[in-house]
């Protein structure tokens, strides 16, 4: 375990602390775990820190994000992790350098959390819940003095206030907080009703922030089905298929939904498809239907004669298509065309079958992402995170231009991030604070 982590009283390797540091009020938006971990840094650094969210209580999207099984990192090499981060891997990398996947690990075990490695490579708690891992937190926060503000909603800054005069709506009224240094851990646009809505995009904005406009991460996309396709097969899921699109090709699953389709393996292609429909208008993936079937194997089953086997009952019985993959076939062919094709060459729609192509449309709203692409550029902060326009801002997390897919690699980046920026925080104010 990362002895840094056995208590709060330890201070952050190489972070100058002494009594500018102890005097300091530092005041932290948002409290998820880009926010939670900056403060924790701060904390450790002898900083006051008060954190101020906009909901009733702490790590809303945190919380639902583990109400499945919270996938909190993922176990494969850390080469391989960082290029899941894309255009961002140098800049998240050094992020990963202070607090990687098996540190994060071993920071949950000093929570008193266990955790394993699934078949995926995907790492969980044992408890699978985010909420115990929540609450040991909070309470290891709190005992170290961290004051938690929550129905605290920021407004943004007013032309003449300095960018450490803060201003927020409460149930008691509107409140004017001036600090020593503030970090903003605002999360993207993806959750509205958990608090991540993107209204600090106008308010960063009119300060001169560099800004990446938000965009809809691990998302899923419009096709346009027939109605009967809607109506009968939205929520069917599409098991043992391989998706592939440009350079990705992967076999997992996804699931049709009214109006096109989404899940995993469709996440783990949105970056690339959604960028495509924004260069060319649309993206055509490619759905292997029989993924782990040979052509030539499949080929020979479909050339079977029919005899009085209907049409659904030949696809299903030698094709091994049935529900939604057969009737799939129906939005691009009629009965009599479908019939046709295979009696003409079943080698030919065999190899269909394995290179079925989809057409997206659009990407889904960003509200209905699980994560945003966009926000704050990178170029816009230093090496600390601090807002190069706003000395003593730094921001973290979500808010930031960078994306990832699921499987784990969303959380460890917030994380990682909200490290950097806590003690990015403590640095500015060793050198600007007098003691």
């Amino acid at each position: 375990m990362d002895p840094s982590y056995k208590s709060l009283a330890s201070r952050p390797t190489g972070v100058s602390t002494g009594p500018a540091c102890t005097t300091a009020r530092v005041a932290v938006i948002g409290a998820g775990p880009a926010g939670l971990m900056a403060a924790e840094r701060l904390l450790a650094g002898g900083a006051q820190v008060d954190v101020y969210d906009a909901m009733p209580s702490a790590g809303r999207k945190f919380l639902l994000a583990g109400k499945g099984g919270l996938n909190l990192t993922h176990s494969e090499a850390l080469p391989a992790f960082i290029a899941r981060y894309g255009a961002r891997a140098v800049a998240v990398a050094r992020w990963l350098e202070a607090f990687g996947p098996q540190a994060l690990r071993d920071w949950a075990q000093g929570l008193g959390i266990q955790t394993f490695v699934g078949s995926s490579g995907r790492v969980f708690p044992h408890e699978m819940k985010a909420a115990p891992l929540l609450r040991a937190w909070l309470h290891r926060l709190r005992a170290a003095g961290l004051r938690l503000h929550a129905r605290h909603r920021w407004l943004g800054w007013q032309p003449d206030d300095p960018p450490t005069r803060l201003r927020f709506a409460t149930p008691a009224g509107e409140q004017v907080v001036d600090a020593d240094a503030v970090v903003l851990a605002l999360g993207g646009a993806s959750w509205p009703r958990l608090g991540s809505d993107g209204a600090w995009w106008p308010w960063l904005q009119a300060r001169g922030v560099a800004l990446a406009p938000l965009q809809p991460a691990n998302c899923g996309f419009d096709v346009g089905w027939s109605d009967y396709f809607s109506r009968r097969f939205a929520g069917a899921p599409m098991k043992s298929v391989r998706l592939k699109f440009g350079g990705f090709d992967r076999a997992g699953e996804f699931v049709i939904t009214a109006g096109g389709i989404e899940g995993s393996l469709v996440y783990a292609a949105s970056a690339a498809i959604r960028d495509a429909i924004a260069r060319d208008g649309q993206a055509t993936v490619l759905i292997d239907l029989v993924a782990g079937r040979p052509v030539d194997k499949l080929a020979e089953a479909l050339a079977h004669g029919r005899g009085a086997r209907s049409l659904p009952n030949h696809l299903k019985e030698h094709g091994g298509l049935d529900g939604a993959k057969a009737a799939l076939l129906r939005e691009r062919y009629d009965a009599a065309a479908l019939a046709e094709r295979i009696a003409k060459s079943p080698r030919a729609f065999a190899e269909e079958l394995k290179a079925w192509p989809i057409v997206l449309k659009s990407a889904r709203p960003v509200d209905e992402a699980i994560s945003t692409a966009g926000g704050v550029a990178l170029e816009a902060l230093d090496d600390r995170l601090m807002l190069i326009a706003l000395p003593g801002v730094f921001c973290a997390g979500e808010m930031l231009d960078w994306e990832a897919p699921t499987g784990g690699y969303l959380l460890t980046a917030c994380f990682a991030s909200g490290r950097l920026a806590g003690d990015g925080v403590l640095q500015w104010l060793a050198t600007t604070m007098t003691p």
